[in-house]
């Protein structure tokens, strides 16, 4: 005998709200009707999943395990039912995108039109947070798509290549390095850096893709910044120096901070803009759509190409 989605249904929801009275709150029923299926599901496992006592509700073990993995059939049983009736209507209804912070603010303001003309009928509900949560998420089913930057650890996921974003050296204005063409990552040793703070992904690109890691060993950097405008402003100050994104300085951060940018002389000094869903969703043909529409927006001329 298998569990129902019911059943699954009923402990992913005591697992995120604690309690019976809630989760029975959430899923619509009553609470006798939420703890025997809990207690049917149990049967079933033959292991029990929750420790009840008078503080609340407590996941034992197999019961941590059995939720993660009701998160992802759960996330594919609504995959099947939304395929199902979106058939033939690509991005023609609700669809939950995230964004990292280092692009929302940059790629979305001319990205927005682009989808609005192109999906009339999309219904898009956005969140802004850091890569490993959005991953987190779109393994969880709770979102449909998300737009990051790589390289990053996409196991489980499937993604498309949207376009290349060139980083650029940042520093304040009349510093001795902006009277040079380009500059040489190495040619910023000794100098104050900022990037910003652990959990960014934009931070470990830079690090790679100037070959800070073996050179920064043993040093820190002078400041962190939370995001990449007040990165900019730091900069701008006269705080030390930076690298950042060509999408951000297109989109005229470096020039309200009064930031001067130059070219890197470095090879691979970009990162790759690309859209990724969870491998095997039925949202990978809208994936790909979306893709097509940031790549227009971003004015990219390369044409996505499937990755995974």
């Amino acid at each position: 005998m298998l569990p129902t989605l019911r059943q699954l249904q009923y402990l992913k929801l005591l697992a995120e709200h604690g309690s019976f009275s809630r989760a029975a709150e959430a899923a619509h029923v009553t609470q006798p009707t939420l703890s025997a299926g809990v207690q049917e599901l149990e049967k079933i496992l033959g292991a029990a999943m929750v420790d009840r006592n008078r503080s609340g509700v407590i996941l034992t073990a197999a019961g941590t395990d059995a939720v993660a993995r009701a998160g992802a059939i759960l996330a594919q049983a609504e995959d099947l039912v939304r395929g199902a009736r979106d058939s033939g209507q690509p991005l023609g209804g609700r669809f939950r995108l995230g964004v990292i912070p280092t692009i929302a603010p940059f790629l979305l303001p001319a990205a927005l039109p682009v989808l609005r003309e192109r999906f009339p009928k999309l219904r898009l509900f956005l969140r802004e947070d850091l890569t490993h949560r959005l991953i987190a998420d779109l393994k969880a089913g709770v979102l449909d798509a998300a737009l990051i930057a790589l390289p990053y650890d996409t196991a489980g996921l499937d993604w498309i290549h949207v376009g290349d974003d060139e980083l650029v050296a940042a520093f304040p204005a009349g510093h001795p390095l902006c009277a040079a063409a380009r500059v040489a990552p190495e040619g910023m040793d000794g100098e104050d850096l900022i990037l910003l703070e652990d959990g960014h992904c934009l931070r470990d690109h830079v690090m790679a893709a100037c070959g800070l890691g073996a050179r920064q060993h043993g040093r820190e950097t002078s400041f962190a910044a939370s995001s990449l405008a007040t990165l900019a402003q730091m900069v701008g100050a006269g705080l030390g120096v930076s690298f950042l994104p060509a999408m951000a300085v297109e989109a005229g951060l470096a020039r309200a901070a009064r930031v001067t940018v130059r070219p890197l002389d470095a090879d691979h000094a970009s990162r790759q803009i690309a859209v990724a869903w969870r491998a095997g969703s039925t949202r990978a043909a809208e994936g790909r759509l979306l893709a097509e529409a940031f790549a227009a927006a971003q004015g990219s001329s390369l044409s996505p190409s499937a990755c995974g």
